[in-house]
């Protein structure tokens, strides 16, 4: 009697695992790679034949000769102690945002270093009264954020510029190709990659 009516709970769990922890995921997978197989794979730029990043998450660039994230809050396992975690910017691994709130001493004490290092880093911009971009001392909800708004590119020219030898209204010029608008004019807002932006400068200084 029991059997009997388990039975049928057991056959509709059995059915439906296969069918949505199985197939579905399965079949999307495949239609994804049929489809948009780049998109499917993760994004991911090659140069030369190697992966060198992917459109989809940033990373920790920090020479002058290329142009800057957002700031990124994820963590990773300490190599010298595994069993703590010391920040490490753009772990594709540990996608996370701060989660400090307006109040939170730690979020104040953390913008103010992040702009008093942009200040130092384009003192010519901040000369010519350039305000600090909102988005170059935030960090995003997801830690991996790829993309930086044009006022945060244009905002790091004047640095570029001079630390390539290269004329500022070339790499200005360039920020402006290299903007993408918003999807259907008015979904999203303006973004620039910055992978994308810092290999075109490369190619640029060939």
């Amino acid at each position: 009697m029991v059997l009997s009516q388990l039975r049928p709970a057991l056959v509709l769990f059995l059915l439906l695992s296969a069918l949505t922890g199985l197939a579905y995921p399965l079949g999307m997978t495949v239609l994804s790679g049929l489809i948009l197989p780049d998109k499917a794979a993760g994004s991911l730029i090659h140069d030369k034949g190697h992966v060198v990043g992917s459109a989809l998450i940033g990373q920790n660039f920090t020479s002058p000769r290329y142009f800057h994230g957002r700031p990124s809050a994820t963590m990773g396992p300490d190599p010298k102690d595994p069993g703590k975690t010391i920040p490490m910017p753009y772990n594709g691994a540990a996608s996370l945002a701060s989660n400090a709130g307006p109040t939170s001493r730690a979020l104040i004490e953390r913008v103010t270093r992040s702009a008093a290092a942009l200040r130092a880093e384009n003192p010519e911009a901040m000369a010519r009264g350039w305000h600090i971009p909102i988005d170059l001392v935030t960090t995003s909800a997801s830690g991996l954020d790829p993309d930086i708004s044009p006022e945060a590119a244009l905002f790091q020219v004047l640095r570029v510029a001079e630390a390539r030898g290269l004329d500022e209204a070339r790499i200005r010029h360039l920020v402006l190709q290299q903007t993408s608008q918003p999807f259907l004019g008015f979904l999203g807002e303006p973004h620039v990659n910055v992978l994308a932006l810092n290999r075109a400068l490369d190619r640029m200084d060939q």
